[in-house]
């Protein structure tokens, strides 16, 4: 096996597990707020604290890359996250359990800009792409393992200790492998040629990196919006029945997830430019589907059209920022990136959720639809703004 291919498949598995945490807190919240007697909404404030890790960390994971090799830098934020979870299944009290959600937040944001950042100078947009399905599946394995966990008679606590413990080998395997990563050239370059990353407030000057940043905060505001308040719309508004409009919404992210894996056979033989423009304008039509649904068959294919056409676009864009900003500014910028990503998807969803109290639920449809068009606008401007 290749040194490439050897990375690859690190990667590979550690998107994976940076969607398994994703997918065990929604099916453990009941048994960990039965055993901390909590109340149901302090659920937000734990997701709240992880989220602000994982800002912080994605935000400064430019600046932390110029200092500290690639390789490092994944060993340790993969060993915080599995401190982080395991801690979650060893833990009696419950602010300790807040102060840990901040390091496993802290270890995903560092994981997650980290290897974006490398895949975009060492990886196909073939690669790219896979890579984030196989985040997907993370997200997919995680409620299995809680159900899975709970069902056999067992704790919720010893979903998480799997779960941790997976991560600590994976970060023993980082740390083992820590010098390879410096090893492999970026695509179209050679070793030799690698350029010393530029000095965040540098990179924050350039209008295009801007654009960027707001591409990301519309893009998963919108993706978000659509997968968390889609069922409450299909239920309370359009009249599906539970069970219906849970498989719409599993629908919705299984689209998302084979539109990565199809992709990414085409993604290095088609201009990404031109094709990720269809694919918005492909989504717009669904979103404007999912707003109107004249009939509700039709208001259900237009959330499958924005799932399977939104597929693409985070991990495509991912590949163009090197090219977009410059080799030198592409660390911070997918770090700015990925921030702006978490950010986007927690303040339209809650938006948007506001905007229900007084509007009506069919306004979430609306909502959808003009962050869609806006999003095709800001994309112009990503990819027409020239770097210096």
């Amino acid at each position: 096996m290749s040194k490439r291919s050897f990375l690859t498949t690190l990667a590979f598995l550690a998107f994976i597990s940076l969607g398994l945490p994703d997918g065990l807190l929604g099916v453990s919240w009941p048994s960990i707020r039965a055993d901390f007697t909590l109340p149901l909404d302090r659920l937000g404030l734990l997701v709240a604290v992880t989220t602000a890790g994982y800002l912080a960390a994605s935000f400064m994971s430019g600046a932390v890359l110029r200092r500290v090799p690639i390789g490092m830098v994944l060993a340790l934020s993969t060993l915080a996250a599995a401190i982080g979870l395991l801690g979650f299944a060893l833990t009696p009290a419950w602010p300790l359990m807040i102060a840990l959600g901040f390091l496993a937040g802290l270890g995903g944001g560092a994981v997650d800009a980290g290897l974006n950042a490398y895949g975009a100078r060492h990886f196909s947009p073939q690669i790219l792409n896979w890579l984030h399905a196989f985040f997907g599946l993370g997200t997919t394995i995680g409620p299995l393992l809680v159900s899975g966990v709970l069902g056999s008679g067992l704790v919720w606590q010893v979903s998480y200790a799997i779960v941790g413990s997976a991560q600590l080998v994976l970060a023993a395997t980082f740390f083992l492998t820590r010098s390879r990563w410096e090893e492999v050239a970026e695509i179209g370059h050679d070793v030799a040629e690698e350029l010393p990353a530029a000095p965040v407030s540098e990179t924050l000057r350039k209008p295009v990196v801007w654009f960027g940043m707001l591409v990301f905060f519309v893009y998963c505001g919108i993706e978000v919006t659509a997968a968390q308040w889609s069922y409450t719309l299909l239920t309370l508004g359009r009249g599906f029945s539970e069970t219906n409009a849970g498989l719409v919404v599993g629908l919705f992210w299984g689209s998302l997830t084979i539109g990565r894996i199809g992709f990414g056979f085409i993604a290095n033989r088609v201009p990404l430019l031109k094709t990720l423009r269809i694919c918005i304008l492909a989504a717009a039509l669904g979103a404007l589907l999912f707003w109107l649904a004249p009939v509700p068959a039709l208001g259900v294919l237009g959330l499958m059209m924005i799932g399977f056409f939104f597929a693409p676009i985070f991990a495509s864009l991912i590949s163009l920022t090197p090219g977009r900003v410059g080799r030198e500014h592409a660390n911070s910028a997918i770090g700015f990136q990925i921030a702006a990503a978490g950010l986007g998807g927690a303040v339209v969803t809650a938006l948007t959720g506001l905007m229900t109290r007084s509007l009506g639920l069919e306004v979430i449809g609306i909502v959808v639809f003009a962050a869609t068009v806006l999003l095709l606008v800001l994309y112009e401007l990503f990819t027409r703004e020239r770097r210096p």
